[in-house]
């Protein structure tokens, strides 16, 4: 142990020798550094790279930076020794990232680097209106200069691209709402809150083949970058969502979003002034985004007769005097959206402007949109939200009871296959949710069945009263033809006497100038 130790003294007695020399020789022989250095690069294998997080004299923010710390971030609970702990999505989850002054290795395709988490104390004032940090931090990536074109060409390419990865997956996402007015400033559009619904298709009440297919779809949106771009469209896509209130329209936006992590921009055509403002809401949108406009039927006058409309409202000058002078006092607040306005949003040239976007229409009149809007190639998807089924049952009795399985299941099948029994989604949902403390499953179900067969009676209530209006009308429409056959009998009588009186009348100035011609022939 006491050889041990005078070895250590002794090394360490050399080093600090070493360093001492080394000093001195820097400060008399400075000009002999630069040689130096050159010398010791020539039988040094390694390379260095150094990555800071701030360049620029105005402090902006090195995102290759925040890139690699992303990166390092994922494997760096495992490999490192020093830790330090930050929160995302709303302080909802905890990462791990490498200490300031801290190592790690990482692998890629057979080749070893070492990541150096590095921080240095500037020491020296600053005079500008954008003074220096206290304290500069940068990573320092090291490796063998034999693998220089792979670090290069490849792996800090791979660095960047699955930071941008982990990042848009740590992020809290948001759902935003377009704010009223034209004059927002240097203010955004935009506002929004934090995205928290908890909508995914494993509690969707649906049809699992028909869930399959759209999960499957959206996932090959978005991957399909290069295909969008091979084949000259933008990247983005349509679905329209159509079918009853309550059949779970918004509920499958929320399912959607949450299944691709993106961010929901809830658009109000109503609020939005002209088409001008349309395009720079959209200009404002971010990638990996979901822009839906919710009632399309009720949100503005876009069902092909517009242009009908307004040519009326135009042919009636009183109207057109009022709304002029509404206009010249800034009290014309109707939005001046157009339908060519909204398909050039959709899919028109500044539909282009960002990528990864999905636009989600829902109505619950599917025939009272303009055909021009609803094709494909503008809504590529037609979904039907219909009227909740046993499958659809199943899943929202898992979800509100826990239940796979119940002696009930066959009384309700049958219930749902009756097609004069038609219950959405959210009438099941609400009959199944327990109404007080300790109800069981079983009682819930009891409550639906309940509700099923008075949903039953009131159906054939409605096709009895359809039936006895429709027979109602029928009738009506008899009789009014029957009075229109009277009518036009009463009018045909008319007509003959009108005929025979008007003959009679001829007739008669006939003899009459018959008489007066032969009394002339007398004299």
């Amino acid at each position: 142990m006491v050889t041990m130790g005078r070895r250590w003294a002794n090394t360490g007695s050399s080093l600090a020798t070493i360093m001492f020399l080394y000093t001195i020789f820097k400060q008399w022989f400075p000009h002999m550094e630069p040689f130096f250095q050159r010398l010791f690069s020539r039988f040094y294998p390694y390379i260095q790279i150094k990555f800071h997080e701030y360049n620029g004299e105005h402090f902006k923010r090195n995102e290759v930076y925040s890139m690699i710390q992303t990166y390092l971030s994922k494997d760096s609970s495992l490999r490192a020794k020093k830790l330090k702990a930050n929160t995302t999505k709303g302080s909802k989850s905890l990462v791990l990232s490498m200490d300031d002054r801290e190592e790690i290795t990482d692998e890629f395709q057979g080749v070893t680097v070492w990541w150096q988490s590095k921080k240095v104390r500037n020491t020296r004032p600053s005079f500008s209106f954008y003074p220096a940090a206290d304290e500069k931090k940068y990573y320092i990536l090291k490796f063998h200069r034999r693998d220089r074109e792979v670090i290069i060409e490849r792996y800090l390419e791979h660095v960047i691209m699955e930071g941008k990865m982990i990042k848009m997956k740590n992020r809290e996402r948001k759902l935003y709402s377009n704010t009223p007015g034209q004059n927002h400033r240097n203010q955004t559009k935009w506002s929004h809150v934090t995205f928290e619904h908890p909508a995914t298709f494993d509690t969707l009440a649906m049809e699992e083949k028909k869930k399959e297919e759209i999960k499957n779809d959206l996932v090959k949106f978005s991957k399909s970058k290069d295909y969008y771009k091979k084949i000259g469209k933008a990247w983005k896509r349509g679905y329209l969502l159509f079918g009853p209130p309550g059949t779970g329209k918004s509920t499958m936006i929320a399912a959607m979003a949450n299944f691709l992590e993106y961010d929901v921009y809830d658009l109000e055509l109503t609020t939005v002034m002209d088409n001008t403002q349309l395009r720079s809401l959209l200009i404002e949108t971010s990638t990996k985004s979901i822009i839906v406009i919710e009632d399309i039927d009720c949100s503005l006058n876009l069902t092909g007769q517009r242009k009908k409309k307004q040519e009326e409202e135009e042919g009636d000058e009183k109207k057109a005097v009022e709304k002029k002078m509404m206009k010249n006092q800034g009290e014309d607040k109707e939005s001046k959206v157009t339908l060519s306005g909204l398909l050039n949003f959709i899919d028109g040239l500044w539909s282009a402007c960002g990528g990864e976007r999905i636009i989600v229409f829902t109505t619950n009149f599917v025939d009272k949109l303009d055909p021009a809007l609803i094709r494909k190639g503008r809504m590529d998807k037609h979904i039907e939200m219909s009227y909740c089924g046993f499958k659809a049952f199943k899943v929202l009795a898992k979800n509100y009871l826990d239940v796979e399985e119940s002696e009930l299941y066959d009384e309700i099948k049958r219930l749902f296959e009756d097609e004069e029994i038609k219950m959405t989604p959210a009438d099941v949902g609400e009959n199944l949710l327990p109404k007080s403390e300790g109800e069981e499953g079983e009682t819930c179900m009891k409550r639906l069945i309940e509700a099923l067969k008075e949903e039953k009676e009131l159906a054939k209530k409605r096709v009895e009263k359809e039936v006895k209006q429709k027979k109602e009308e029928e009738e009506k429409e008899r009789r009014k033809e029957k009075k229109v056959e009277t009518e036009m009998e009463v009018k045909e009588e008319e007509k003959k006497r009108k005929k025979a009186k008007q003959a009679d009348i001829e007739a008669k100035e006939e003899k009459k100038k018959k008489i007066e011609e032969n009394g002339e022939e007398e004299h």
